[in-house]
């Protein structure tokens, strides 16, 4: 039995970010009815006028969104009036950002609106709610090892903390973001199993690592620089012909996922009651930064013809790609069962997007 179904009302927090505005195109378009929350009313237009079918009065078939304004999530009763009367809650807002200072401007964000979030749904969500799915990170998961290592859920990246705490504002900033997301799960963790027993709702929790594919959210000036981190990571390695990326940065390997992909993980993870309680990994598969170039240069003239693509150094891949991170993704085929797109299906469909946008 589905733990949710349509027409449900879900709450998606940061509803305008790059993984969240897809999360909530793929509820709408299952006939979920989804409340928003964004920062402020004008970071909410971009939301009313891609999805102005479902935001007229009375939506698209019924199915209707509406945005609500929380200005600062780790105030105390930030999200009391955005909880009230939902089935689900999809908890996505979380800040991450190269340029930081104060490793507390990730991880107080992170925790702090995290444990807000969960105790506004337990004292005003009402008896209909039944899960509150929080998105993590495999920055929770992973930790750095001098050699190739599959980790899984039970992995739990106490290396960053432990970094953090020794360095402070001179740690790496991926670091401080990774401490922030492993912090911010293990509170809820705690949070959660302290009061199991008393809520009429669980909690999950869905870990991608690397979130790749096209847009749909506002970029600021429409301006690849002001891309999201993780999405701008993938345009510097693959398309930035001006500042070209060295043998030793194409070789490095890690795990993906299209961000589509992880949008449909998320309306399954509210959906499939065996998730309930559940840490589950979500990625498509490794990869080595090489493999995006010779994928994007074989695509390319029949997707961006005339598009200059950087051809790196293809002899990283002789006698196929080294990957040194991997993750076992068992309990995720398991219990939610995504369908992931190939690696040529995620370019294809976002070199498609540049070009549209002029890159």
């Amino acid at each position: 039995m589905p733990t949710i179904s349509p027409p449900a009302v879900v709450l998606v927090t940061g509803a305008n970010g790059y993984i969240p505005i897809w999360t909530v195109s793929s509820f709408l378009s299952r006939g979920y009815s989804v409340r928003g929350t964004v920062r402020s009313s004008a970071k909410g237009d971009h939301l009313l006028k891609y999805f102005s079918e479902y935001a007229k009065e009375g939506g698209k078939d019924g199915v209707k969104l509406e945005l609500v304004v929380v200005v600062d999530i780790t105030k105390e009763g930030a999200f009391d009036e955005a909880v009230k009367g939902v089935d689900g809650i999809a908890h996505m807002a979380s800040p991450f950002h190269e340029n930081v200072d104060d490793p507390e401007e990730f991880i107080r964000p992170a925790v702090q609106g995290t444990l807000t979030l969960l105790r506004s749904a337990q004292a005003h969500a009402g008896p209909q709610l039944k899960r509150v799915v929080i998105t993590s990170s495999c920055a929770a998961v992973i930790t750095i090892q001098p050699t190739a290592r599959t980790f899984s859920e039970l992995d739990w990246n106490e290396q960053s903390i432990d970094e953090v705490k020794a360095q402070g504002r001179a740690a790496a900033p991926m670091t401080k973001y990774r401490a922030s997301k492993t912090l911010a799960e293990k509170a809820a963790l705690e949070w959660f199993e302290e009061r199991k027993g008393t809520l009429g709702w669980d909690v999950t929790w869905v870990n991608p690592p690397f979130v790749f594919g096209p847009a749909i959210h506002e970029i600021p000036g429409n301006k690849p620089e002001n891309l999201n981190t993780s999405l701008k990571a993938w345009y510097d390695f693959v398309l930035d012909t001006k500042n070209p990326k060295g043998r030793d940065a194409l070789a490095l390997s890690n795990s993906w996922v299209d961000v589509r992909d992880l949008a449909d993980a998320h309306v399954l993870a509210l959906e499939k009651e065996a998730a309930g309680g559940e840490r589950i990994i979500v990625t498509a598969g490794a990869y080595v930064w090489q493999e995006w170039l010779d994928i994007a240069n074989a695509v390319a003239p029949s997707v961006y013809p005339g598009k200059e693509i950087p051809k790196g150094y293809p002899d990283i891949l002789a006698g196929g790609p080294e990957y040194k991170v991997t993750y076992d993704t068992a309990k995720e085929r398991r219990v939610l069962g995504v369908g992931y797109r190939t690696k040529e299906e995620t370019v294809r469909d976002t070199l498609a997007d540049f070009k549209v946008r002029g890159w």
